[in-house]
C-alpha cells in the first residue's frame, strides 16, 4: 500500500539520520579524547621548561624571606624546610607528583594554600575580564562590518586608523592616563582595589571601582578584535556569492545581515575559543596597576619573590586553558561551519 511504503521510507530515513548523528557524536568524542591525551605530554614539557627557567634565576624565594640578622645556618634550615636544598630534578619530580595528586601546594612566601588563593582570585579576574572582552567583541563586530560595508571609503579608513592607534597604545600608559584624569584630577572614581573597606556588599561602590579597569581592558581588547573582524569581513565582501547577490539586486543590508555576518561568525568563534586563557591571565598589567585583587597582582608578587609553586600553578592553569581554548575553537568551528561536519563523509 502507498501509505505503508511512505511510512516505511520515513522510518528508514529517520533511523539513518539518528545513526549518522550518533556516529558523528562518537567521532567528535574520540577527537576530543585524543586531543586531551595529546595535551598531557605538552603540559609536562611546558612545566619542565618554566621550572628550568625559574631555577636559572640568580636568586630564589629564600632571599625574600631572610633578614640581615640571620646566620648562614638559619638560611640553610629554611632551604631544607622548603626542599630547595635538593637537586633540580628531585624538586621537579616532587612538584609534579604533588600536581598529579590534585594538590597545588602552598605559597613559600605566604604559606597560604595556592588552591584557596586561586579559588578567590580567578573569579575576581573573570568578573573584570569577561564583561570587558564581551563589550570589545560587540563593538569590534559592529564596526568591523561597518568598515567592510564602506570598503575604501573615509569611514573605513577612520575605523582602520582607530584600530591602528589602539594597538599602538600601551595598556599601562592608558591605565595611568585614566587614573590621572578620572581618579586624581576629576576625582570621579576610586583608583585602587575592588571595593572600599567596610562596603563589601555595596553594588554602587563595586561599580565605581570597576569602571576604570573595565574601560582600560575594553580599549585594550578592542583594536585587535576590530582588525581581525574587519579583515574577515573584507575577505567575505570579495567572495563570488556577494557578486551574485548584487546581480539579483539584493540590498547591502540584506547581503550583510543574511550572508556576510553569518560567515564572519566562523572566525569570531575561533577567536572566542582562543581567548579562553585571557579569562585568567588577560589582565595582569591592568589588575596590578589598579590593585584589583585578581590573578595579576598575585602572579606579579610571586614572580618578584620567585615563589615557584605559585608561578607554576598559574602557568599550568593558563597553559591548560590555552589547550582547552584551541580544542573549544575546533569543536565550535565544526558546529558553526556545516562544510567541516560533512567533510569526513564527503570524501
Amino acid at each position: 500500500m502507498p501509505g505503508c511504503a511512505e511510512k516505511s521510507d520515513f522510518s528508514h530515513s529517520l533511523f539513518c539520520l539518528i545513526d549518522f548523528d550518533r556516529k558523528r557524536c562518537e567521532s567528535m568524542l574520540r577527537y576530543i579524547l585524543k586531543r586531551i591525551l595529546q595535551a598531557i605530554p605538552l603540559l609536562l614539557v611546558i612545566s619542565f621548561i618554566v621550572f628550568s627557567l625559574i631555577q636559572l634565576a640568580p636568586y630564589d624565594v629564600i632571599d625574600s624571606l631572610t633578614t640581615p640578622n640571620m646566620s648562614p645556618g638559619q638560611v640553610e634550615v629554611l632551604r631544607q624546610r622548603y626542599g630547595l636544598d635538593k637537586p633540580f630534578l628531585v624538586q621537579y619530580y616532587l612538584w609534579i607528583k604533588q600536581i598529579f595528586h590534585g594538590d597545588f601546594g602552598y605559597s613559600l612566601a605566604s604559606q597560604h594554600s595556592i588552591a584557596n588563593d586561586l579559588a578567590t582570585k580567578i573569579p575576581n579576574t573573570i568578573r573584570l575580564v569577561l564583561p570587558a572582552y564581551v563589550t570589545a567583541l560587540i563593538l569590534a563586530v559592529s564596526l568591523g562590518l561597518v568598515a567592510a560595508a564602506n570598503k575604501g571609503k573615509w569611514l573605513d579608513r577612520v575605523i582602520d586608523g582607530i584600530a591602528s592607534i589602539g594597538i599602538a597604545v600601551p595598556s599601562f600608559w592608558l591605565a595611568m592616563l585614566l587614573i590621572y584624569y578620572f581618579g586624581y584630577k576629576l576625582n570621579l572614581f576610586p583608583i585602587i582595589g575592588m571595593q572600599t573597606v567596610g562596603q563589601a556588599w555595596s553594588l554602587s561602590d563595586y561599580l565605581a571601582h570597576f569602571i576604570l579597569p573595565y574601560i582600560t581592558l575594553t580599549i585594550v581588547f578592542f583594536p585587535e578584535l576590530l582588525r581581525y573582524i574587519r579583515a574577515s569581513a573584507m575577505k567575505e565582501v570579495s567572495e563570488d556569492y556577494v557578486m551574485v547577490q548584487k546581480a539579483f539586486h539584493a540590498t547591502k543590508w540584506e547581503i550583510f545581515s543574511r550572508h556576510i555576518s553569518r560567515n564572519v561568525l566562523i572566525p569570531i568563534v575561533t577567536q572566542i575559543g582562543m581567548a579562553l586563557p585571557m579569562l585568567v591571565t588577560g589582565a595582569i598589567i591592568t589588575e596590578t596597576i589598579f590593585g584589583w585583587p585578581g590573578v595579576g597582582p598575585y602572579l606579579m608578587s610571586a614572580t618578584k619573590s620567585l615563589d615557584y609553586p605559585v608561578i607554576m600553578a598559574v602557568m599550568l592553569f593558563s597553559a591548560s586553558l590555552v589547550i582547552l581554548g584551541n580544542l573549544l575553537a575546533d569543536v565550535l568551528y565544526s558546529i558553526v561551519d556545516p562544510r567541516i561536519r560533512k567533510g569526513g563523509s564527503a570524501k
